[in-house]
């Protein structure tokens, strides 16, 4: 006799818009959908809202006409990922993305409290599948930031991962004349 391996399947973000809409998700439940998974995301504490806060404001400075700054809002990156990053830049205007949510960003910033793992792994390999030049993961506990760039979209890996401390400094590639020292963003 054969046995079977049970085997996930997979969600596409069509299939999981129509479950939302028609009430299968509770309408407090914080999700997203990575690789065809859906995640619960843990609620934000103090540190957590503080530093997407201060991240935000930054780069409302630098990135003014032709950007939006986005905070935990959708980000759709291939038919089966629509993560909700803390904090995104996409070149255009808020009311480009009334119908359908961006496809891409010039940066993506997550704040990691307590999902470094998800962060620094799943998020990290549908961003580079997706093409993100510059995704950013600030990671609260060690007080750090690692910047991921040049991302190899076949093998959903970034060639380029650099882990800086609060006291250095980092400029987005889509304002490079504009660093921004990592003590800045947090708490």
């Amino acid at each position: 006799m054969t046995t079977l391996e049970p085997m996930l399947r997979p969600w596409t973000v069509e299939e999981y818009h129509r479950a939302a809409d028609a009430g299968v998700f509770h309408p407090d439940e914080r999700l997203e959908l990575i690789d065809g998974r859906i995640y619960q995301v843990s609620p934000q504490r103090g540190p957590h809202a503080t530093a997407c806060q201060l991240t935000e404001d930054l780069l409302r400075e630098m990135f003014r006409t032709g950007y939006v700054i986005r905070g935990q809002k959708p980000l759709r990156v291939g038919g089966s990922s629509e993560p909700e990053p803390d904090v995104c830049v996409v070149r255009g205007r808020a009311r480009d993305f009334a119908r359908q949510h961006p496809t891409g960003a010039v940066l993506v910033v997550e704040v990691a409290e307590s999902s470094a793992a998800m962060d620094l792994g799943p998020k990290a390999e549908q961003y580079a599948r997706a093409g993100i030049e510059d995704y950013w993961v600030l990671l609260l506990p060690e007080r750090a930031l690692v910047v991921h760039r040049d991302p190899d979209a076949s093998a959903g890996a970034y060639r380029t991962t650099q882990r800086l401390g609060e006291n250095d400094a980092v400029a987005p590639v889509a304002a490079s004349g504009a660093p921004i020292q990592v003590s800045d963003l947090l708490p």
